[in-house]
């Protein structure tokens, strides 16, 4: 059985002005600002991993990897509403974490709610909640969803 593509839903907003050519997340700030030509264009509040400190270095540590990747993918069924894939690892992920002999992981993800529990809407910024992906509400993934192309960088900065 093929499955159904969810449609966006449609809101008023008002398009940015330039085409975002760049994602930037500062985890210090707990911020993601959407870029065109060096300009802010959209600013969100962010959770992350429990462990936000320093670079992921293996799954299930609980750290959101820093460095600079792409938004390579986007799943219209994801259990966290709506997900953009970022190209994490990256070959140097992928040999320092051989180096320590551990599994770098994967499935790094920017996305929004788990499905069901969309009604917490901005209380999910109170803590790090995510498994080391960076999560937003569900209208918010649903406005970068829209703003951002795939093959756009995003850069994720301590």
């Amino acid at each position: 059985m093929l499955a159904k593509k969810r449609v966006l839903n449609s809101r008023k907003q008002s398009p940015p002005a330039r085409q975002i050519d760049l994602v930037v997340v500062e985890k210090a700030k707990r911020k993601l600002f959407l870029l065109s030509e060096g300009n802010i264009i959209r600013t969100y509040q962010v959770a992350l991993g429990p462990y936000p400190e320093g670079h992921k270095l293996q799954k299930d540590d609980g750290k959101t990897p820093e460095g600079l990747y792409v938004i390579d993918g986007r799943n219209y069924q994801s259990c966290y509403h709506r997900s953009l894939h970022i190209s994490y690892p990256s070959q140097a992920d992928i040999q320092r974490a051989n180096q320590a002999g551990v599994n770098p992981g994967g499935d790094i993800m920017l996305h929004g709610i788990r499905n069901g529990l969309g009604f917490l809407g901005f209380f999910y910024r109170k803590m790090n909640w995510t498994q080391g992906c960076i999560a937003v509400t569900n209208r918010e993934i649903e406005e970068i969803w829209s703003l951002v192309n795939d093959g756009i960088p995003i850069e994720i900065k301590p």
